[in-house]
């Protein structure tokens, strides 16, 4: 079962978004308490909670605050799309109160563990859940199936707090008022990062706003702040680039002079390395920009180990790979 409430769109007043998600909309799973599960015995100070990927854990701890404990089960530097969880994995899931995931296929090899977790009687919530289908890119390839990499747009990853809220006030009704201001809270937030990313990317020159990296991850950072993306790999790094495929855009970069190209932290730099091996044959420079998050956060304690810290450090790399700096 996975969490669902009315969606919160952009031009909704955050004050009547608050107003309205403290109303119970009934976020799928169980809703009994700790306290209430465990018969004479005294609930624990704090709920157990578990987050597939970085970004969601980010999303749930700030939501949660000291209210719960959140252990993330994809390591940072680890590729979602291609996870399943091991044997320890699903005893931590069985053991949690809760169980947050992104949702939209990302997670897709772990969807008989999360069914047993839906099984036991613990809520599972997809945090995209609330979004709407007009907040949601398609597959270019598989037009039945959404884009899973929400967080790479601030304004709607933001919005993903409310369905956290939601069954957090399941989980533990007593703070119900304080989850929901803290996911307002974080949606400020977001807001203020949109706003910050804006005025750094203006710096790149319309004609070099072309950001192309190992697999379609930053479709949505692309229709946020108006880039137009190349992916060489699909939505999924299960997919396969082809030698034609690699052809193709070598010829494209060449003829449109783009300056740069991005790594990702969880991708093979293969690809990428064949595009610059193509591009110098035939005599265009192409330089590999920084490192750019895609499907992992950086390690807890630097710069990209929180979600805004992965979408600032993005956006200045971006930025400074196509405006020609180093």
């Amino acid at each position: 079962m996975h969490c669902g409430a009315r969606p919160f769109h952009r031009g909704t007043s955050l004050l009547v978004a608050l107003l309205l998600s403290v109303i119970p909309l009934g976020c799928g799973g169980s809703s009994t308490s700790v306290a209430e599960r465990k018969d004479g015995e005294a609930a624990p100070s704090t709920l157990l909670l578990v987050a597939t990927t970085g970004m969601v854990g980010d999303v749930v701890q700030r939501v949660a605050r000291s209210h719960a404990r959140v252990v993330t089960l994809i390591p940072a530097g680890a590729d979602p799309h291609l996870w399943s969880p091991t044997r320890s994995d699903i005893v931590q899931l069985l053991e949690a109160d809760a169980l947050f995931l992104n949702g939209l296929g990302l997670e897709g090899r772990a969807g008989e563990a999360f069914a047993r977790v839906s099984n036991a009687g613990r809520p599972v919530c997809a945090i995209t859940s609330m979004l709407t289908p007009e907040d949601l890119l398609r597959d270019p390839s598989n037009p039945n199936h959404p884009d899973p990499h929400v967080w790479m747009d601030p304004l709607v990853w933001g919005r993903t707090a409310l369905a956290v809220a939601e069954t957090m006030s399941q989980l533990d009704p007593a703070h119900q008022e304080e989850f929901h201001r803290n996911a307002l809270a974080y949606a400020f937030e977001a807001e203020k990062l949109h706003d910050e990313i804006n005025a750094l990317l203006d710096q790149v020159p319309s004609a070099n706003r072309v950001l192309i990296s190992s697999h379609d991850a930053f479709g949505y950072f692309g229709k946020r702040f108006g880039f137009e993306v190349r992916g060489i790999q699909g939505i999924s790094t299960e997919s396969e680039a082809s030698v034609g495929d690699i052809e193709r855009l070598v010829a494209e970069i060449c003829e449109r002079r783009v300056p740069a190209v991005f790594i990702e932290t969880t991708v093979s730099d293969r690809t990428i390395r064949a595009l610059v091996d193509g591009c110098a044959a035939r005599s265009h420079p192409l330089n590999i920009g920084a490192a750019l998050f895609s499907d992992s956060m950086g390690p807890s304690g630097t710069p990209g180990g929180t979600w805004l810290g992965m979408i600032r450090q993005n956006a200045t790399s971006v930025a400074n790979g196509l405006r020609g700096s180093t």
